[in-house]
């Protein structure tokens, strides 16, 4: 088994992102723009920030765009260039540069478990990561560099955690956890798939970030169908959370209190373009001026509504 840093992540993207359509009728979801990059763009981005330049999609069908815009538009380039617009051509080249990207189709679509378990041959016996496009994690809160340090501390795996109202908790994986010396690490004894809020463990939901010792493989191999007959990688890493340090068990979670974006719905999916925009330097000042109007504008609207009678003045 490795012990190096690890340099590969690993992407699941056979979703369907039914929640989308009809956008994604013909449109991957992970392709639908958050303002100007595609959210998976993102995701990428921030792989190669925390130094995980070998980059393999776990894909299924319709994904071709995805290739497609990792890869070099000779077309496109050669008009830019005649035309002389070199801050566009940097942003194109920005993403054909980004990583070395692969592509493994998953086949049938039997869970996250199983699209983890499809990267076995590509990521080999060594440490790596998992990264999950519904949730956007901001630049500036390094959430997976601070994980591959926990991981090289410690060893395993390492999930990341988030505290959420208890009464969402049934939307996440679960984490039954206990304290470290580390203020923002515990250590995960147990782990559950979408509990109800009266038998949660915690308050501390999975989030779309892991840190995988290869030993999940074995596990995986081993880990029969669950919830909707699919293979959860909360399972798997239930399992590991039992194992011993020596046999690549053991799971850590580094506890998340920065900036996430959650585009996996379409309301999560709106508050993550305004909130990206309005930190735009290029773009906040003007759109937060106007959008201050407009929120000023609707409650004016509200109000008016409702002193009338719900009725709307000539």
């Amino acid at each position: 088994m490795s012990t190096g840093r690890p340099t590969k992540a690993v992407i699941p993207v056979a979703g369907l992102g039914t929640r989308f359509l009809p956008a994604t009728k013909a449109t991957p979801k992970e392709m639908l723009p958050v303002v100007d990059k595609p959210a998976i763009q993102y995701v990428v981005e921030e792989a190669v920030q925390a130094g995980l330049t070998d980059v393999l999609m776990v894909t299924g069908r319709n994904k071709r765009p995805l290739e497609d815009h990792f890869d070099r538009n000779i077309e496109l380039e050669l008009s830019l260039e005649a035309k002389g617009d070199q801050e566009r051509l940097d942003r194109i080249h920005a993403s054909t540069d980004l990583a070395n990207i692969h592509y493994v189709r998953q086949g049938d679509p039997l869970g996250l478990g199983h699209a983890v378990l499809v990267a076995e041959q590509h990521v080999g016996r060594e440490a790596f990561a998992v990264l999950l496009g519904d949730d956007l994690i901001d630049e500036r809160d390094p959430l997976l560099a601070r994980m591959l340090e926990v991981q090289a501390q410690r060893g395993g795996s390492v999930v990341a955690l988030m505290e959420v109202p208890q009464q969402q908790i049934h939307l996440y994986g679960c984490a039954a956890a206990t304290a470290t010396d580390d203020d923002d690490v515990v250590r995960v004894t147990g782990l559950v798939e979408k509990p109800p809020a009266d038998e949660a463990p915690s308050n501390l939901a999975v989030i779309g970030r892991y840190v995988l010792s290869p030993t999940v493989f074995d596990v995986l191999h081993e880990t029969p169908p669950g919830r909707a007959g699919e293979i959860q990688l909360t399972d798997a890493l239930q399992t590991l959370a039992t194992m011993p340090a020596d046999d690549g068990g053991g799971v850590s979670g580094v506890v998340f209190r920065g900036r996430r974006y959650d585009t996996g719905d379409r309301a999560g999916y709106l508050k993550a373009v305004v909130r990206i925009a309005s930190d735009r330097a290029d773009l906040g000042p003007e759109f937060v001026e106007w959008l201050g109007q407009f929120v000023a504008e609707l409650k004016q609207a509200a109000n008016g509504s409702s002193s009338t009678g719900g009725r709307v003045n000539p």
